[in-house]
């Protein structure tokens, strides 16, 4: 089930955000990208539909996703 980002508080959103990041370990190539900076850049991307929050009833998870092209 998707959840819109923006009925999240920002506190609940900015802590899924971050734990996404943590979890995913992404690789930014050779320069060191701040946590800050990574976290920024998901949420641009969640605020331009490129990304969403989806959620998971069985295993009461939550996670985020690139959004499946049309």
């Amino acid at each position: 089930m998707q959840i819109p980002w923006n009925v999240l508080s920002e506190q609940a959103l900015a802590g899924l955000i971050e734990e996404f990041v943590l979890r995913e370990g992404t690789e930014y190539g050779t320069a060191d990208v701040s946590l800050a900076k990574k976290c920024d850049q998901v949420m641009i991307q969640l605020r331009q539909g490129l990304a969403q929050i989806v959620f998971d009833p069985d295993t009461q998870t939550s996670s985020i996703i690139e959004t499946p092209a049309c």
